[in-house]
């Protein structure tokens, strides 16, 4: 593997650490200014959201509900500055419910940072 992916794996390596953690700090500190996040919901497009600053919101109202979120890599592609990372998200929501999805992350990072995040679910 190239080192521009194996520094962009790295990126994103992070940013999930910072999720994990719920530090939004670490996150926008990781994300550039201009930042795009596509999320799965709602089904079937998503929303997109353009932005640090909106980002950081999203994530912000994310964490806040559900007791825990965990997010699991179970595999990495990376070439140059993109990647692709297959995941399964596992959460417990507010009143003790479990729940998990899987899904694919496809990822641009720039200069260190995510410039792209596009998400997609299985089912």
């Amino acid at each position: 593997m190239d080192t521009l992916a194996l520094e962009t794996l790295g990126t994103i390596d992070r940013f999930n650490d910072a999720f994990n953690r719920q530090d939004l700090e670490a996150m926008a500190a990781l994300m550039t200014e201009d930042c795009v996040f596509e999320s799965t919901a709602p089904s079937p497009d998503g929303t997109r959201f353009e932005g640090r600053d909106n980002i950081i919101e999203l994530f912000r109202d994310f964490f806040a509900g559900a007791k825990s979120r965990i997010f699991e890599s179970e595999d990495a592609f990376g070439a140059g500055y993109r990647a692709t990372v297959r995941w399964v998200h596992r959460w417990v929501d507010l009143d003790g419910t479990e729940g998990h999805v899987r899904g694919v992350d496809v990822f641009t990072v720039r200069d260190g940072q995510i410039a792209e995040k596009l998400s997609y679910v299985k089912g």
